[in-house]
């Protein structure tokens, strides 16, 4: 398969100036609002029995980042949560690990030893989280320190305000400048604060840009502002990976976060993943959830369905 590498230099010439990289952007076709919000809450009606349902929870599950993100984390919560990622209910060995433990760039180390062995990837915000606004070069010395300290995937946050002004190409170079920084060593996905990004058109140039740029994920949010993943908001992103892949060869993995919470709400985003991309995207490689109080529930919906009774969250630990 082609890598982010080979499609940016296939829009070399799109990226030359800031002219250019407007007119394709905002040649891009409109989103029409209403229709995309109406196919969201259809795709959003589908409902999935038993069997399906058990998969489902399953594939969530393995989905997840696991994520602390507070100026109070320690070293041994960050080792609790690893321990959670890796054995996420200590009654049923058959649940699946999660995908990954996200954290700060200084806890790292800490996730990386906890996660030994496991599988389980340590993700890391990076590039002035979650604001964004800073210098480049402090930018790339945050990535830098990540990776070193053994970091497997950055999430970075572009720099909104660069982007509301009409700065694309800053904030293209700024990713692409990142993306070098990860080299081999680290995937990168690129978080646009959709909620603050103000319109369904402005997401669709910011999710070409990033992909354009050489990220390897996606993003909706940070999960810190007050609007976050929606339905919606994910549905486009995944009709541009998907846009992106016919046009490139190239395949883009896409990641909402922040406001989802239980097990209805993940199944409707994996029946968007499954109507909109397929199932080339259905698995961790490609999809992720950036919700880690999205775990306890379903735990307790897979414990359910294995007993028959419904545990309560007391019978789950608490993040």
């Amino acid at each position: 398969m082609p890598t982010t590498a080979s499609a940016a230099s296939a829009f070399a010439d799109v990226t030359t100036s800031e002219s250019a990289l407007r007119r394709f952007l905002h040649g891009l076709p409109g989103v029409d609002a209403v229709g995309l919000e109406a196919r969201a809450a259809s795709l959003g009606t589908r409902s999935i029995k038993t069997t399906a349902k058990a998969y489902a929870i399953d594939l969530a599950i393995s989905m997840i980042d696991l994520t602390t993100l507070e100026g109070a984390d320690t070293p041994g919560k960050v080792r609790a949560l690893a321990a959670k990622a890796v054995n996420p209910d200590p009654t049923d060995r058959t649940t699946p690990t999660t995908a990954a433990v996200c954290v700060y760039p200084d806890m790292v180390a800490t996730a990386k030893a906890a996660l030994a062995g496991s599988g389980v990837k340590v993700a890391s915000v990076a590039t002035a989280f979650p604001a964004g606004r800073a210098a480049l070069p402090v930018k790339l010395a945050d990535t830098r320190d990540a990776i070193a300290a053994g970091a497997d995937e950055i999430d970075m946050v572009i720099d909104r305000g660069a982007f509301l002004a009409g700065h694309y190409l800053e904030v293209f170079e700024q990713i692409s400048a990142v993306k070098a920084e990860c080299g081999d060593r680290a995937r990168l996905k690129v978080i646009f604060e959709t909620g603050e990004l103000s319109t369904y058109d402005n997401i669709r140039r910011a999710s070409w840009l990033g992909m354009m740029a050489g990220a390897d994920f996606i993003k909706t949010s940070t999960g810190k502002v007050a609007v976050n993943a929606t339905p919606a908001n994910t549905l486009l992103m995944l009709e541009a990976v998907r846009d992106f892949r016919a046009q490139t060869g190239v395949q883009i993995g896409v990641k909402p976060a922040g406001g989802i919470r239980n097990t209805k709400d993940a199944v409707k985003f994996l029946v968007l993943v499954n109507e909109t991309v397929g199932e080339d995207w259905l698995d961790n490689h490609w999809f992720r959830f950036g919700a880690s109080s999205l775990l306890n529930d379903l735990l307790m919906q897979r414990q359910k369905l294995a007993t028959g009774r419904y545990s309560g969250p007391d019978y789950v630990t608490v993040d």
